[in-house]
């Protein structure tokens, strides 16, 4: 299905591994996309898009159509992280953690908005693109698309917040499930544990989804099999980005503390292991899971 597969180290050069069979059949579209594996800047929003901006750049360069970045790429995913809640209190350090985690999320629209929709316009690339949302006090973990005329498309909030995450972000609702029809096939997306949501995936493959997009901060080896099982009984490619992260990506103690019986890792440990994955419609992983560390990960998806 796919002419190209490829997993490489951000600023590598591309390595790519070549099979030109049915790259002749005119009947065949083919859209070479580019999953992200990166770590936020955490608490610092501006250094982020900045970092998504060389990302964008570097896909684009050897052609890439279509940007996925992870889950809470802009924001962050506050793995570790209790914000000091205890039932029926919370700390004062927890409090002032959610403020700083709120000064991090962006309104949507807002001028973050509008600058990733630049840089999509820029580079001539559709972008979806993982964010934490503010809507007043309350945050969603939100995916973004835009198109390669610097348009922003509009946006899919996560139904259902997994576990823990409930105490931080907000529900979505029904009103926010698109598939956009594009020139390069229809796209869409959902985001991590909503992926194991079967009437939600359902509301996808009726709207004709090609492309399904799954912005994850699951880095199991299970998470493959939800993968392939979902371009099985969708017929969708599907692409899975997820974040590589160390410890020393986060802020250090005691602005930044990680929670659990392990104590705080090591400035090198990893924290999540990335795992980004590209997969067609008859269950072939075309390039990935990549668990090495930040990588673009890139598949010439064949649609018919």
């Amino acid at each position: 299905m796919a002419l190209l597969q490829a997993s490489k180290p951000v600023g590598s050069p591309l390595i790519a591994e070549v099979d030109m069979g049915g790259g002749s059949d005119p009947s065949v579209v083919m859209v070479r996309a580019t999953v992200v594996q990166a770590s936020t800047v955490f608490y610092d929003t501006p250094a982020t898009i900045d970092k998504a901006d060389r990302l964008v750049a570097e896909a684009a360069s050897y052609g890439s159509q279509l940007v996925v970045f992870p889950e809470a790429f802009i924001g962050g995913y506050p793995r570790g992280s209790t914000f000091g809640v205890t039932i029926g209190s919370r700390s004062a350090k927890g409090n002032e953690e959610f403020r700083k985690y709120h000064a991090a999320a962006i309104d949507v629209p807002g001028p973050e908005v509008d600058r990733i929709a630049a840089i999509a316009g820029k580079y001539k690339v559709f972008i979806v693109m993982g964010v934490i949302e503010r809507a007043g006090y309350t945050l969603y973990c939100t995916v973004l698309f835009f198109d390669p005329h610097g348009q922003y498309l509009g946006k899919h909030r996560k139904l259902m917040p997994t576990a823990m995450e409930r105490v931080i972000w907000g529900f979505g609702d029904g009103s926010t499930i698109p598939v956009y029809e594009t020139p390069i096939g229809r796209i869409g997306a959902l985001i991590c544990w909503e992926n194991r949501m079967p009437l939600l995936r359902t509301a996808l493959y009726g709207k004709g989804i090609e492309i399904y997009c799954a912005p994850t901060a699951d880095a199991r080896e299970l998470w493959q099999a939800s993968m392939t099982h979902i371009a099985l009984e969708g017929g969708c490619f599907v692409l899975s980005a997820n974040q590589f992260c160390r410890r020393k990506d986060y802020p250090s103690p005691p602005e930044y503390e990680f929670a659990g019986v392990d104590g705080e890792p090591s400035p090198d440990s990893v924290v999540c292991a990335g795992g980004s994955v590209i997969i067609s419609p008859s269950g072939v992983v075309l390039a990935g899971p990549n668990y090495e560390g930040e990588a673009l990960i890139t598949a010439d998806l064949a649609l018919l």
